[in-house]
């Protein structure tokens, strides 16, 4: 796990010298060493910080070049297949001088040409720089694992795996771009390749670039797609007992391709099914399996350590309960400035202090992420199939007025106004956007002050909603294009990275992917009163009796407590309440004192929160 900087460009690149500043901001992603490359004509510079996991010898630094010289990469990431495509690039006579995925590459690209990234299975971002047709390709993983952020100005590109080392670049514009703005207020998250700073976007998932430095231009493309769901699993004669077995063996090869490192490997096991399947395969395929738990003392119902040891006993993991301090209010500043474009989600304090407990022991750590999104694992599910049951014979024009009434009357933070606003979606093809978090008459009221406030985001968020009469395959593959790269990965990405930690999924191994959504029938994932129903049928089958299979909070913090006095209320008034706030006081104010009233605003307050405190480590304006 590294990080990657750089910048190409049609002529010389006078002003091009911040790339060590901006090196600098990524040092945690790459504390083991760190490089950097100009071609000769100057029009291309690449910097790295490098996290040594596979080669750990001077043979893996980067920037690297291949045998002939006129290809360099930087590379952020793993290649599980690595050792697949080697032995088949050394049959066709190429010869290595490392033991590295990154070589991998750049012989791939050399053989196979764009075509190679299909071939890759792992989680990456890396940039590729081919002299021979003057020409930069960039490229990111299926599922959107690991993150790219560029600029294109002055006929120039710039990248970086994180923002704020584009900012090193004193010449970059720090101005929100107002529909990132609108979307984090609407969803808790910037989706697809927009980005809160203006003039920069993300590569999305799945997607290669192109740009040529003759002219100037660039040329982005889907490189994957998930695939639809088969005849077979549409008309409901899915083999039951082929399925689990294919889900088995996937998953074994996956965890079994993820354990390969040359430093300390372990399993962060919190007790739900996700993470203990991975454990039982770690099981299978290595000995002396290190597994990780941690409790918060004096927080009993976020306590999983019992049902971790469940798993640990069961399987003989040399297993270590980590025990986390009470997170104080300091940690939010700290958070705020890794975190390039904020997120709304409070559990990126435990995800953070997980990772810097865990990073004490190993270097690289397999995780569950992925398995609600393929499997549908979200209670949003349940509630959504069971709408559909209830409500299917009702009109739109008869449950409309409800949804409309409860947006005007219920105040926000009410406890199920969310749902009754969704009755006005249309579930045959619609999706209601449940986890909203400011609807479009509270952002307006919450920029007064700044113009005409344009609220863009439903519309944006509307163009993204999958065409499928399956209402749980809409709802799916909705959060595994938009909520799981923006929010969950972005999350675990940037707390683990903060430490140093490499932290690896296996249920995003894509062909796990194409497997969940090709051929798994919606039955065996959803239905109005279960969830993950063929992941907890493998449960059944591989993990020990007395497992409870419904049970998993995921990762939470006590924040509607903190908030109730104290420090974190403090702290948050004085944040949102100054003179030099970007939101309305009036409506801050009534968050606050609904909030005080019981009313299930910390989520809001926390978006409110981070956003200022972005804002104002980074200049940004408005």
């Amino acid at each position: 796990m590294c990080g990657i900087l750089g910048i190409a460009s049609p002529t010389p690149i006078p002003g091009g010298r911040w790339l060590p500043v901006g090196c600098d901001t990524i040092r945690h992603r790459g504390p083991d060493d760190s490089g950097e490359w100009w071609s000769k004509d100057g029009r291309v510079g690449l910097a790295h910080r490098r996290l040594a996991i596979i080669d750990l010898s001077a043979a893996g630094h980067q920037p690297m070049e291949d045998v002939e010289g006129d290809l360099h990469i930087v590379f952020n990431g793993e290649i599980y297949n690595f050792i697949t495509l080697r032995d088949e690039l050394r049959s066709m006579g190429y010869a290595f001088r490392s033991d590295s995925d990154t070589e991998v590459i750049l012989a791939a690209y050399r053989e196979w040409g764009l075509d190679f990234i299909s071939k890759l299975n792992g989680m990456f971002a890396f940039a590729l720089y081919d002299n021979r047709r003057a020409q930069l390709l960039m490229a990111r993983d299926r599922a959107g694992e690991k993150p790219l952020f560029y600029s294109l100005s002055d006929g120039a590109l710039r990248f970086a795996s994180e923002l704020k080392a584009l900012m090193a670049d004193p010449a970059l514009p720090r101005r929100i771009e107002p529909a990132a703005l609108d979307c984090y207020l609407a969803m808790g998250f910037v989706p697809g390749d927009l980005c809160m700073l203006n003039g920069v976007k993300k590569l999305p998932p799945a997607h290669a670039m192109v740009f040529d430095l003759a002219c100037g231009q660039s040329r982005v493309w889907r490189y994957w797609s998930v695939p639809e769901l088969n005849a077979s699993a549409q008309s409901g004669h899915a083999d039951e007992g082929a399925l689990l077995d294919e889900l088995e063996a996937l998953l074994q090869d996956a965890v079994s391709r993820q354990l390969v490192a040359d430093v300390p490997v372990g399993v962060l096991l919190s007790g739900g099914v996700d993470s203990s399947l991975v454990t039982a395969m770690a099981v299978r395929a290595a000995p002396n399996v290190k597994s990780f738990t941690i409790r918060f003392p004096g927080h009993g119902e976020y306590d999983e350590t019992e049902h971790a040891r469940l798993i640990a006993r069961h399987f003989g993991t040399e297993h270590v309960e980590l025990t986390g301090a009470d997170a104080t209010v300091d940690i939010l500043p700290l958070l705020a400035r890794q975190f390039d474009e904020p997120i709304v989600d409070s559990s990126m304090i435990p995800t953070y202090l997980i990772s810097r407990l865990v990073r004490e022991h190993c270097t690289v750590a397999l995780g569950g992420d992925g398995g609600d999104e393929l499997f549908g694992g979200y209670p949003h599910y349940n509630r959504l199939l069971w709408l559909e049951q209830k409500l299917a014979w009702a009109p739109r024009t008869f449950l409309a007025p409800g949804a409309r009434m409860a947006e005007a009357l219920l105040p926000v933070g009410y406890k199920g106004r969310n749902w009754l606003q969704a009755l006005i979606v249309d579930l045959r093809k619609g999706l209601p956007l449940i986890a909203s978090y400011f609807d479009p008459a509270t952002r307006q009221r919450l920029m007064t002050g700044h113009g005409n406030w344009r609220t863009v985001a439903e519309t944006i968020r509307s163009r993204e909603i999958p065409e499928s009469p399956d209402l749980l395959q809409r709802a799916t593959r909705m959060d595994f294009a938009n909520y799981l790269p923006s929010d969950i990965l972005v999350k675990v990405d940037r707390a683990s990275m903060l430490n140093s930690l490499e932290i690896r999924s296996p249920l995003l191994d894509y062909r796990l992917i194409e497997f969940a959504f090709g051929k798994v029938p919606s039955r065996l994932k959803a239905t109005a009163t279960s969830r993950k129903v063929l992941l907890k049928k493998l449960a059944t089958r591989l993990l020990p009796p007395g497992f409870d299979h419904d049970r998993k909070r995921g990762l939470e913090i006590p924040l509607a407590s903190w908030l109730s006095s104290g420090s974190w209320l403090a702290f948050f008034r004085d944040v949102l309440l100054g003179s030099d706030t970007l939101f309305n006081r009036i409506v801050v104010n009534e968050l606050l004192e609904g909030q005080a009233r019981g009313r299930m605003n910390g989520e809001r307050l926390f978006a409110l929160v981070i956003l200022e405190l972005w804002r104002r480590e980074y200049q940004i304006s408005l």
